[in-house]
């Protein structure tokens, strides 16, 4: 396992040591592969962009397409990259915006939930840190990989900058244990994905679809009344994005519930139509329907139980 590790490490830091147009090169090369050769999950690209902006000629689908999986693979190389890039260099190819307003919050000891979606280069953002108050400890919420070796990789790459990586089960423990030690956090949830049948408890209109969200960001910012932000991510160049944090709500407690969560969908849309190739169309979002869901779940005293297994 540590050999194999090592190995793996070694290789990614020796590619990082590139520059970057080396890198883009790499991109374009990847892009002829996964797109034009092997069409990479081409048929769900095409069914999420189609059913998504239904107003949209073919013409302009395709286009949309083509920029996407040049988006995506660009992701691949940059991500390889950051494991050498310098604080200067990361700080030129990813700017964030409206900081002072969370350290505005972290003055006031307060704690912020940022929602983020998954738009390139996600993995970059990461380096918040290097802008935001010191007195802020920053995370993200994290998946465990199966493969415990690439999880280790990926862990040594996404807390290079000081953010902690916590896994979703941890996620509770972790915020009452800063809460209880006065220690303000500023945690990032990509909310983007699909839930669980058993975590379905609301739905929402996004990208012209009937969609189940999660709500877990939510539920906890609520009980912790932590600020709720949104990142808002534009690509102002190949390599370059600014992330700009747009405030959702400092009380979360007084709005109704699902409220913050439809408002991050509402933004996050707004995100997407705007460069609609830095999302991730590769991912089938759409694969739970309530109509399959009220055929089989009944939701009893706020949980969901299962009464029909197919």
């Amino acid at each position: 396992m540590n050999l194999l590790y090592r190995l793996l490490q070694g290789t990614w830091y020796l590619l990082s040591l590139l520059p970057f147009w080396f890198h883009y090169l790499m991109s374009d090369l990847i892009y002829l592969l996964i797109y034009r050769l092997v069409g990479y999950r081409r048929h769900i690209v095409r069914h999420n962009l189609a059913t998504s902006f239904p107003e949209k000629s073919e013409t302009e689908l395709r286009a949309i397409e083509r920029r996407f999986y040049h988006s995506l693979c660009d992701y691949f190389v940059e991500a390889i990259k950051s494991m050498t890039m310098s604080e200067s260099q990361m700080r030129r190819h990813l700017v964030f915006r409206g900081t002072e307003r969370v350290d505005e919050c972290v003055a006031d000891g307060q704690s912020c939930a940022v929602y983020l979606g998954h738009l390139f280069n996600w993995e970059w953002v990461t380096s918040l840190p290097l802008w935001v108050s010191p007195k802020a400890h920053c995370g993200q919420l994290y998946h465990v990989l199966e493969n415990p070796t690439f999880d280790r990789l990926f862990l040594t790459l996404r807390q290079r900058w000081g953010a902690e990586c916590i896994p979703v089960a941890d996620i509770l423990r972790k915020t009452v244990e800063y809460k209880r030690a006065g220690q303000p956090t500023v945690f990032g949830y990509i909310g983007d994905q699909v839930p669980h049948w058993n975590n379905i408890h609301h739905w929402c209109q996004f990208l012209n679809h009937d969609t189940p969200v999660m709500t877990g960001t939510e539920r906890i910012a609520r009980k912790n009344r932590q600020a709720m932000f949104y990142l808002d991510i534009t690509r102002t160049r190949r390599g370059y994005y600014e992330a700009e944090f747009r405030l959702i709500t400092r009380h979360p407690e007084q709005l109704a519930e699902f409220e913050a969560t439809d408002l991050y969908h509402q933004m996050l849309e707004q995100n997407i139509r705007r460069q609609p190739e830095l999302w991730l169309w590769t991912h089938n979002r759409w694969k739970r329907t309530r109509e399959e869901f009220e055929r089989r779940f009944r939701v009893i005293d706020g949980k969901v139980i299962q009464i029909i297994d197919d």
